[in-house]
C-alpha cells in the first residue's frame, strides 16, 4: 500500500448518514458518477471502435506494446484474450521478435501431485489454439517501428459472449483507485460481499457488473493483508509523534508570541485527541470582520485519521481573512462542541452574527447549543457540489436540466413561492422518495435564499469568496505529509504581512449623482464596486409614493416584481422588502433610487458600515508593531484628502482654518522620530512602486 503524497482529501461520507453513500465532488480529480460512467461508456466505445477491424500481415505499430494493446482489444471484441509468449533477443537489435498468442494456446504440461490424501485435479483451459499474432522489428531510415509477421484467427475452442468475456482474467483488473477504496473498507471491518455491494452503489452499475468479481477482491486483500497491518503499526507511531510534534510547535509559538493562542484535549491514554490555534492578527481581525465567519470541514487528513476545520472571516476587499484552525478526532457533536467552545475563547466571547458550514446534523445541533443567538447557513456552493453524485445517476440525460431548475429554485426570494416550486420540482423529476430531496427540504431553513435573505452574510456566498477559499486550501494543503509542516503552512497563509497587497486604484464613476461620489471617497474598491453597481441599476426605477410615506419602486420595463422602501425621515431610516442591506451590507438600488428622489448627496451614515470603509484597513490589518503597507496608507490618506478638500471649499472661512491646521499637523509629524525598521519598509516599498 503505497502512501499517498497529499495526506488530505475531501470528506466523501454522504451527509444522509447512509454508509452505501458517497460523495464524490466537481471538479475534483476523482469524477463525478455521471462523468465516470459517461468516460467509461466512451472508452468501450473507442475501444470497439479500434477492435472492428482485423490486424493483418505487415501492420506496422510504433512500439511493441502498441500493438499488444491493439490485439488485445480486438481480442476481447471477438470473445477471447490473449497473452505475451516467446520473445527473441540479438546482440544489436536487442528484442527484435515478440509472440503473442490466444489464452488458450498450447498445453499444460503435467505436474507432479503433491503427497496429500485428496489432491486438486484442476482442469486446464488450454486445448492448443493456434491463433497468434508475431512481431518483427525493423529499422528504416533510423527509426525503430514493429510489423506483424504472422497472423492467425483460427480458433478451435469456442468463443465467449460479451457478458463472458469480461469474465477472463486478462479483463479482471483493479484499479489502483479501486484498490484504495477496498483497503479502506476492509480496515473498517467490512466483508468482500459488502465492499464489493458498496463500490457497485458508488459506480452506479448493477450486481455483477464491475470489471472484477468477488474472488479477486478477496485474493486482493488477502495478499495485502501482511502490509497493511505493517503499515498500520508504523502509521499509528507516525500518527502519535507528528501529533506530539504539533504540539509542541504550539508551545514553542506561545513562547515566542504571547498573542499566540491554541488549546488542547486528550484521550483516557493522555494522547492528544483534538488540538485548536489561533494568531494575535486573527483575534485583531475578528474585531472587525468577526460578523459573519466560515467554518470549513471539507477536508479530513486520511494519514492521521483528523478532521480539519478552519475558521475565516471576509474583509473590507472582499478576501477571506483566516481567523482559527482545529484539528478534530471525529465528526462527533462533542468534538464540534469543543471547536466552537474553544474558538469563541480566542475570541475573547464575542458569537459572530452568522455563521456558514456544510450540511452536517452533528455540526448543525453544537451551533444550536453552543451559538443560540447565531444564525446557522449552509454554504450554497456546498449543496451544489453534491448534487451531481445525488441525482446524475439516477436522472441520467435529465440531470442537467433538473440543475438548472434547482439554481433558479435557490434564488427565489419567497418562501411560500419555494415551497411550490419545491413540490413542482419534486413531482416532475419523480424525486418524493429520495433520500437526499428529504435531507435538502429538511435543512432548507439554512440554505436557499428566501430563508436567508435577511441574515447578514457580508458577501461571503459569492463566487470569488469561494475561489479564494479554495486558493487558501492549495496553499497550505498541497504536497503536505507531515503535521509540523502543515503548521507552518497554516502560520504563513495566516500571516497578513504576507498577503498580497491590494493595488492602489482609481475608482472612476459612472453617473453623475453625488451619492456615487462621496462613496468612493469612504469605501473600499470592492465595496465601492457593489455599492456602485446598485447605484447604476437604480437609475431604471420609478417610485410611487404612498400616502404613509412609503414608496413602491419598480423597474421602468418589469410590470412585475415591485418592492416596497418605507422611509423613516425622523432618524433617516430605510428599509427595502429585497433585504439586500440586511444581507449584504450594501443598499440595495430601490433605496438609493428613495434617497435620490428625496434629494440625498450623501449616503446617511448608518448604512456605510464600517467594516467595508477604507479605515477598517489600517485597524484589522495592522501589524503588532504598528505597521501597515505603503498601499493601505495612501488608500486611506487619499480617502481623507479627497473630503477635506471638498469639505474646505464650500467657503473661504473653511478653507483658511482647514490650510493653517494641515500646515500646523505637518509640521508637528515631521518632528516626530521615525524607527529604522519602519523607514527602511517604507522607503523599499516606495521604490519597488516606483
Amino acid at each position: 500500500m503505497k502512501p499517498s503524497s497529499n495526506i488530505w482529501i475531501r470528506r466523501q461520507q454522504c451527509p444522509c448518514g447512509d454508509w452505501k453513500c458517497y460523495v464524490k465532488y466537481e471538479g475534483d480529480d476523482q469524477t463525478s458518477v455521471s462523468s465516470q460512467l459517461i468516460k467509461n461508456e466512451t472508452t468501450s466505445t473507442s475501444s470497439s471502435s479500434e477492435a472492428v477491424f482485423m490486424p493483418y500481415v505487415g501492420q506496422i505499430f510504433k512500439t511493441d506494446e502498441d500493438a499488444f494493446e491493439y490485439y488485445s482489444n480486438f481480442a476481447r471484441k471477438n470473445g477471447f484474450s490473449i497473452r505475451k509468449a516467446r520473445s527473441t533477443e540479438s546482440q544489436n537489435l536487442g528484442i527484435y521478435r515478440r509472440d503473442f498468442v490466444c489464452y488458450r494456446s498450447g498445453f499444460n504440461q503435467p505436474r507432479k501431485k503433491a503427497n496429500v490424501e485428496h489432491p486438486r485435479d484442476r482442469k486446464s483451459v488450454r486445448c492448443g489454439c493456434d491463433a497468434k499474432l508475431y512481431l518483427t522489428k525493423e529499422i528504416v531510415n533510423g527509426v525503430t517501428q514493429w510489423y506483424i509477421s504472422q497472423f492467425s484467427n483460427v480458433h478451435n475452442h469456442e468463443l465467449l459472449e460479451d457478458d463472458q468475456v469480461r469474465l477472463l482474467p486478462a479483463y479482471r483488473k483493479i484499479q489502483e483507485a479501486d484498490q484504495e477504496r477496498i483497503l479502506l473498507l476492509s480496515k473498517a471491518g467490512f466483508p468482500v460481499n459488502r465492499i464489493v455491494k458498496v463500490l457497485e452503489l458508488e459506480k452506479g452499475v448493477q450486481p455483477g457488473q464491475l470489471p472484477f468479481i468477488e474472488k479477486d477482491v478477496r485474493n486482493f486483500v488477502r495478499t495485502c493483508k501482511k502490509s497493511v497491518q505493517e503499515n498500520d503499526a508504523l502509521l499509528t507511531e507516525k500518527r502519535e509523534n507528528d501529533t506530539l510534534e504539533l504540539l509542541e510547535a504550539c508551545k514553542a509559538m506561545a513562547e515566542r508570541d504571547a498573542d499566540f493562542v491554541y488549546d488542547y484535549t486528550t484521550d483516557e491514554n493522555s494522547k492528544v485527541e483534538n488540538i485548536s490555534w489561533s494568531y494575535a492578527d486573527s483575534v485583531r481581525a475578528y474585531t472587525v470582520f468577526g460578523d459573519v465567519v466560515t467554518f470549513d470541514t471539507t477536508y479530513r487528513s486520511i494519514t492521521y485519521g483528523l478532521l480539519l476545520g478552519v475558521w475565516f472571516g471576509i474583509d473590507n476587499h472582499g478576501k477571506p481573512v483566516f481567523l482559527g484552525c482545529a484539528l478534530l478526532q471525529d465528526e462527533s457533536l462533542n468534538s464540534f462542541a469543543w471547536a466552537l467552545q474553544t474558538f469563541l475563547r480566542f475570541m475573547r466571547g464575542r458569537c459572530p452574527q452568522t455563521v456558514l458550514t456544510d450540511i452536517d446534523s452533528s455540526l448543525r445541533d453544537a451551533i444550536a447549543r453552543e451559538l443560540p443567538d447565531t444564525k446557522h447557513v449552509i454554504c450554497s456552493w456546498h449543496v451544489h457540489s453534491k448534487l451531481s453524485s445525488w441525482f446524475a445517476p439516477s436522472l441520467g440525460s435529465q440531470y442537467e436540466e433538473f440543475k438548472a431548475e434547482f439554481d433558479m429554485l435557490c434564488h427565489l426570494e419567497g418562501i411560500e413561492e419555494f415551497e411550490h416550486q419545491w413540490n413542482h420540482l419534486v413531482a416532475r423529476f419523480g424525486l418524493a422518495s429520495d433520500k437526499h430531496i428529504a435531507l435538502l427540504f429538511s435543512y432548507r431553513t439554512s440554505w436557499p435564499l428566501s430563508y436567508i435573505r435577511s441574515y447578514f452574510l457580508a458577501r461571503s456566498m459569492t463566487a470569488e469568496f469561494y475561489q479564494s477559499l479554495d486558493e487558501f486550501f492549495k496553499r497550505i494543503l498541497s504536497g503536505q505529509t507531515c503535521l509540523q509542516l502543515f503548521f507552518e503552512q497554516v502560520g504563513f497563509a495566516a500571516d497578513l504581512r504576507n498577503r498580497s497587497k491590494e493595488a492602489l486604484q482609481y475608482m472612476h464613476t459612472k453617473t453623475c449623482l453625488p451619492i456615487e461620489e462621496n462613496a468612493r471617497s469612504i469605501l473600499t474598491p470592492y465595496a465601492f464596486n457593489a455599492l456602485q453597481h446598485e447605484i447604476v441599476q437604480s437609475m431604471q426605477y420609478a417610485t410611487t409614493e404612498l400616502a404613509n410615506g412609503s414608496y413602491l419602486v419598480r423597474h421602468y420595463k418589469k410590470m412585475e416584481g415591485e418592492y416596497l422602501v418605507i422611509w423613516i425621515s425622523q432618524d433617516e431610516q430605510i428599509h427595502c422588502s429585497c433585504k439586500e442591506f440586511e444581507h449584504s451590507g450594501i443598499l440595495c438600488r430601490h433605496c438609493l433610487r428613495v434617497l435620490t428622489v428625496k434629494n440625498y448627496f450623501e449616503i446617511p451614515e448608518k448604512y456605510i458600515l464600517f467594516r467595508w470603509r477604507l479605515e477598517s484597513s489600517s485597524v484589522a490589518l495592522e501589524d503588532q508593531n504598528g505597521q501597515c503597507n505603503s498601499d493601505e496608507y495612501a488608500q486611506v490618506f487619499h480617502s481623507l484628502a479627497a473630503t477635506l478638500l471638498t469639505e474646505s471649499l464650500f467657503t473661504k472661512e473653511r478653507f483658511n482654518h482647514v490650510h493653517r491646521e494641515l500646515s500646523r499637523l505637518l509640521e508637528h509629524v515631521r518632528n516626530m522620530p521615525v524607527s529604522n525598521e519602519f523607514a527602511s519598509n517604507m522607503a523599499a516599498n516606495n521604490i519597488s512602486e516606483s
